[in-house]
């Protein structure tokens, strides 16, 4: 049981979870290949984990991009000769009614939650088949498993998410385990930078201020997963607050 060594991808890995993740297998010996799409936040995380003795590289990734992830996969294997795992983690939030109509912020949510991670899962596929090993954490939510006003596509397409990464835990084979984590109210700056509603913005703030956890509980979780020898499978992790309903 251990992560030391492995090569690990981690997209939206700029922040909050992601940058939680990332600091967090590093101190545990991982190798990271960190995409998110601001190089600056990248450069931050990189070198804060190089200060306290860890291994990690970046690049750069629009994960709506399918190249883009390619080139964070090929990146894995041209540094580390290999890749272990990928944790898909990229996502955004932009909630508000359905009848805000603010259609524009549904397409984002199905370009970066969904797509993305179904880009990444493309990725490495072919690697994990050519090594006969490998590991998919795909982020998910609580938000689809109690579905409420507000959070009706950013549900859908987490809920869509956790269907692939059923179906995908079904096709595999020995050599490939997947899993999927759902966080509940984490404290980021998810809510002030992903929602565009005004209204909704202060509402989930508010909800986040009095209830929201740690990344470091959900980076946990994930490592929880990764660190389980090859012939162990953890399916689904959920993770929140003791107070949220």
């Amino acid at each position: 049981m251990t992560i030391e060594t492995k090569t690990i991808v981690i997209t939206g890995a700029g922040r909050g979870i992601g940058r939680a993740t990332a600091l967090h297998l590093a101190a545990r010996g991982a190798q990271l290949v960190l995409g998110a799409r601001s190089e600056a936040e990248l450069a931050g995380v990189t070198r804060e984990i190089e200060e306290a003795g860890g291994e990690a590289i970046f690049r750069p990734t629009d994960v709506t991009d399918r190249a883009d992830l390619e080139a964070l996969v090929s990146l894995a294997r041209e540094r580390f000769g290999r890749l272990d795992v990928i944790v898909n983690n990229a996502g955004i939030g932009p909630i508000s009614r359905f009848d805000a109509l603010r259609v524009a912020d549904w397409d984002a949510m199905i370009d970066v939650n969904l797509k993305g991670s179904l880009y990444g899962i493309a990725a490495a596929l072919p690697l994990f088949a050519a090594q006969k090993s490998g590991h998919v954490v795909n982020v998910v939510s609580t938000a689809g498993l109690k579905i409420v006003p507000t959070m009706g596509v950013y549900a859908a397409t987490k809920n869509a998410l956790r269907t692939v990464t059923e179906a995908l835990r079904q096709e595999s084979g020995a050599g490939l385990r997947v899993t999927e984590v759902s966080p509940g109210f984490v404290d980021t700056t998810f809510t002030d930078t992903s929602i565009t509603d005004p209204g909704v913005r202060e509402a989930i703030g508010r909800q986040k201020r009095a209830l929201a956890i740690a990344p470091e509980a959900i980076a946990r979780a994930i490592a929880f997963a990764i660190e389980q020898p090859d012939d162990v499978e953890i399916g689904s992790i959920v993770v929140r607050p003791t107070a949220q309903d």
